[in-house]
């Protein structure tokens, strides 16, 4: 077993809004039956390890592409409406931020006594991880949120977030029962955080000397530092910029989902009518469900499909995510009764955007498509944490 990664955020605070939270969590929940539905509880368990990969849902699902903040929401979201399909999934989601996490054990034991699971080995992963990570790995982030995700078969990914004061960032940790051998020596699949200098840690595997030296009651100095598997670090300016994104891998995307281009793949007909703006949407929800995890680097690529609460790229266009949450979740409806043509479409979008990378050239004009965007905003119900966008003025319209 190995942790998978970490993660380094900017802190954020405040709350997310009403309007946005139900979004998430019926966009997140559409997201997540396909996925099982299509590759399995397991994958999803195993996305959920990357820490790319749940950056980019979050970004997708019209959190800040960067913050500390996606972490506690995307969960939140995702615990609130997976659950209640528990038996159906045959996932469940455990604990949370501050004394939501006190009570993963009791969560744990009430979903292995459904499901016949061996009980308190899954409540010792559960405290075991959460003790490395605050223990025997001393980075200087203090735990303050602890979720244990579980499938019905006994395999679980653990995702838990730490507080520096001193550094004003987050750190996540994410890990993933496939691929856990030692709880000690090298558990994680990785770590999400930003380098703040020299750590101790116990469990990596030069560490051996020094651990035995500590039972025998002698003091030594670790002879090396953590080596992380798989780092993201994220930036702390909230803007999206270009050098944030794979400006060739946006511009295939963008151009693909415009409507007049959608007629030119016969695979794609059945999404014709939608409006470019909708298409760019699904085109990014469609690669996170579906892409391979090589597509993630780039989180705040696919904040290009929502906005962000806070406005950044742009604010979130509510009306283009109804019309997603309404098109993915009619496409996985009638799949369930055989009629998988539309979904059939829906998954072509990130295929045929892939193709065409090869030959897209970006004219790096991403600010342009930025302001664009936050001048339309308006038109697509746009919302921020600040309110609702509201139209130009006349004056203003005539310059158009």
């Amino acid at each position: 077993m190995k942790r998978a990664g970490t993660a380094d955020l900017p802190l954020h605070y405040g709350h997310v809004p009403l309007w946005l939270a139900e979004r998430m969590g019926k966009l997140g929940l559409a997201i997540t039956e396909e996925i099982i539905s299509n590759k399995g509880k397991n994958n999803f368990l195993q996305r959920m390890s990357d820490p790319f990969w749940f950056q980019s849902l979050g970004a997708v699902m019209g959190m800040d592409w960067h913050s500390s903040g996606i972490t506690t929401s995307v969960l939140g979201a995702l615990k609130r409406n997976i659950n209640i399909h528990a038996k159906e999934f045959g996932i469940y989601i455990c604990g949370g931020k501050g004394k939501l996490s006190k009570n993963t054990p009791n969560e744990i034991i009430k979903f292995s006594e459904s499901n016949g699971l061996n009980a308190s080995n899954l409540v010792k992963c559960s405290k075991l991880s959460a003790k490395v990570d605050n223990t025997a790995i001393q980075d200087g982030f203090q735990l303050y949120q602890h979720n244990f995700i579980v499938s019905d078969e006994g395999n679980w990914t653990v995702i838990q977030q730490g507080m520096s004061d001193k550094s004003a960032t987050a750190r996540r940790y994410h890990w993933h029962s496939s691929t856990l051998k030692s709880f000690t020596e090298e558990p994680h699949t990785f770590i999400y955080g930003q380098n703040c200098g020299e750590i101790l840690n116990l469990t990596d595997k030069d560490a051996n000397p020094l651990k035995k030296s500590i039972l025998n009651l002698t003091c030594e100095q670790p002879a090396k530092m953590i080596k992380e598997i798989k780092k993201l670090v994220m930036p702390n300016h909230h803007e999206v910029r270009s050098k944030d994104v794979n400006l060739k891998r946006l511009g295939a995307t963008l151009w693909l989902a415009q409507e007049n281009n959608i007629s030119n793949f016969e695979d794609l007909l059945l999404l014709q009518g939608l409006g470019p703006r909708t298409l760019q949407s699904l085109a990014l929800v469609s690669e996170i469900i579906y892409g391979n995890p090589s597509r993630f680097k780039d989180p705040a690529r696919f904040s290009f499909a929502n906005g962000g609460k806070d406005g950044h790229p742009f604010p979130v266009p509510v009306n283009v995510y109804d019309e997603t949450i309404k098109t993915l979740r009619s496409a996985i409806d009638k799949s369930k009764i055989g009629n998988s043509d539309k979904m059939q479409a829906f998954q072509s979008l990130s295929k045929i955007s892939q193709r065409l990378e090869k030959d897209f050239i970006p004219n790096e004009n991403l600010e342009e498509l930025i302001k664009t965007e936050r001048d339309n905003s308006w038109k697509y119900g746009g919302r921020t944490v600040f309110g609702k966008e509201k139209a130009p003025t006349s004056t203003q319209l005539n310059l158009f």
